[in-house]
């Protein structure tokens, strides 16, 4: 059995790592099955505004007083209707680019205005280089974003880590534009419990 170290959970064999992959693709489904099952409305509740393409969060994805409530108890979230946006990288790289430190200065002033947000940086790689060297790379991507926004004045105690090297992609095509989308840090927003 070979070990690999996977964020911070330790170090887990392959076959354990493969099955936590295929039981997060196998959730993923159920939701977006359970999700698709009811179109109904219940009569006098307001929708989101999402099914009509407005923004959830409000002006400048700030949302209201409960917004922080809501992505709590949805867990992690996309880029497309989360708070906090995506970071993409170079091939073979971990820098922080010129214009995701954008991205993360945003992002920091978002944790900043939400004292009690926490937030776990998910360091992801594409299909191609081994296990072992992808999951390592995701590690350090995180690292790489955790550090820049301890530097923009997010304390350090409410960024965790987390590296998925290559088995969580969000594009499966085997081509440079899907590649690229998959080399990514995202942020994952939940409520600080203390």
């Amino acid at each position: 059995m070979t070990r690999v170290q996977s964020g911070r959970g330790g170090y887990r064999n392959r076959a354990s790592l493969l099955a936590g992959a295929a039981l997060a693709v196998l959730a993923a489904v159920s939701l977006i099955g359970l999700a698709g099952c009811s179109s109904k409305k219940k009569a006098g509740v307001q929708g989101t505004g999402a099914e009509s393409g407005a923004n959830p969060l409000g002006e400048q994805n700030m949302g209201g007083k409960n917004s922080l409530e809501q992505f709590s108890q949805k867990g992690t979230l996309s880029a497309s209707n989360g708070p906090l946006a995506d970071i993409h990288f170079d091939f073979n790289d971990f820098t922080v680019r010129q214009q995701d430190g954008q991205i993360l200065s945003t992002n920091a002033t978002w944790l900043t205005d939400h004292a009690k947000a926490r937030v776990q940086v998910e360091g992801h790689c594409d299909e191609r280089g081994s296990e072992d060297y992808n999951i390592a790379l995701g590690a350090k991507r995180a690292q790489a974003s955790k550090d820049y926004l301890v530097t923009l004045g997010v304390a350090a105690e409410r960024i965790s880590t987390i590296s998925y090297g290559k088995e969580l992609p969000v594009c499966t095509e085997h081509e440079e534009s899907c590649w690229a989308q998959n080399r990514r840090d995202h942020f994952a927003v939940s409520e600080n419990k203390e």
